[in-house]
């Protein structure tokens, strides 16, 4: 993210915010799962550019995670998880990695 961004100043603050929570999210369950992949991506979010396989990653992981989907429960689906992610915070992490140049 750029400084902007981090210190939430600027017309994306809500964004950066949904991004920020989100990448945290997935970083910690990348951790558990393949601790290089973690180690490199977490590596590029601090210097403020995801390599192009971590935000490929990303934007799986977000897509995949989607737990508020507006169904109720006997329309499902439901998908359980450590935090809720909406259809709009998906849209959100996208639009975040395409405007930093990854084809998503």
């Amino acid at each position: 993210m750029d400084d902007n961004d981090r210190q939430g100043t600027g017309t994306g603050d809500r964004a950066s915010r949904t991004v920020e929570r989100l990448v945290a999210a997935w970083l910690a369950e990348t951790e558990r799962h393949d601790r290089a992949a973690a180690r490199e991506a977490r590596a590029g979010w601090e210097r403020g550019a995801l390599p192009d396989r971590a935000a490929q990653d990303l934007a799986t992981w977000v897509t995949a995670r989607v737990t508020d989907t507006a169904f109720n429960e006997d329309e499902g689906p439901h998908v359980e998880g450590p935090v809720r992610i909406t259809p709009a915070d998906k849209d959100t992490v996208h639009r975040w990695l395409r405007a930093r140049g990854h084809a998503i």
